[in-house]
């Protein structure tokens, strides 16, 4: 069966990396949707200098906003990326040919991630399969935020792709330092919607059980200097997250 497909986006103040997110799309999109948060740069200009649809939203999570734009994407079937994501030309070849024979419910990726320059292949960030590519009747995003995954109403096989979503995480060490600092707040908050607890053990171990699994047992090691910079953030992450739900969790009970 021959489809259609929307290249889906939410952005906030994405200016350095969302062009090259959308080029990536154009060759295999019938409709590239940005839905954005209010940016405050130059991520709108740029967009509409790239002739897609762009539409403006409150942000309530990344969960929910990407429910939003995938509500209001012109075609039932969909490729979404992250503003930081692009798709290869590995990637963009098998779009084209699963257009024209849509035979699954949906399509994994492999992501490979790109940290300070350099492409990180072991610890937890590979291999990094995400479905991202699928037929919005069949299904909608869950998990916890700040982790998004789409999820099938039914449960179901999907098909993995050859080439590579290509995800620009950082630039330099500051800069994920910050977005660890992001991504657990946002964690913590879903953490304690959802009546999960912190504890003082839960504080040491689960950043230590992180680092040791991700940098020992998924052998983080291999990446050199930046496969211990990566494990030292996401254990990081991981404390603050259960610090500031602690916090809340202490809060809630005063």
């Amino acid at each position: 069966m021959k489809v259609k497909l929307s290249g889906v986006i939410i952005t906030y103040n994405e200016e350095a990396k969302i062009k090259n997110c959308i080029e990536s799309l154009e060759p295999v999109c019938d409709e590239i949707l940005v839905v954005d948060s209010f940016s405050t740069d130059k991520t709108k200009e740029i967009c509409e200098s790239k002739n897609v649809t762009f539409l403006t939203n409150e942000f309530l999570g990344h969960i929910e906003q990407k429910n939003f734009a995938k509500s209001m994407a012109k075609y039932n079937y969909i490729i979404s990326l992250d503003a930081d994501e692009v798709l290869d030309e590995n990637a963009q070849e098998s779009v084209l040919k699963i257009k024209e024979n849509w035979t699954e419910k949906g399509y994994y990726f492999n992501r490979l991630n790109n940290y300070c320059g350099k492409w990180i292949r072991y610890g937890s960030w590979y291999p990094d399969l995400k479905l991202r590519l699928w037929d919005r009747r069949l299904g909608s995003w869950g998990g916890i935020n700040p982790h998004d995954e789409f999820k099938f109403k039914n449960a179901t096989k999907a098909k993995t792709l050859n080439g590579y979503i290509l995800h620009y995480t950082a630039d330099n060490k500051e800069q994920y330092k910050k977005q660890m600092e992001y991504f657990s707040d946002i964690a913590a908050k879903a953490y304690y919607a959802k009546n999960k607890k912190s504890s003082l053990l839960k504080i040491i171990f689960n950043p230590l059980f992180r680092f040791l699994r991700d940098y020992i047992f998924k052998l983080g090691i291999l990446d050199g200097a930046e496969g211990l910079q990566v494990c030292k953030a996401t254990a990081y992450g991981t404390y603050l997250k259960y610090v500031q739900l602690k916090k809340m969790n202490k809060l809630k009970n005063s």
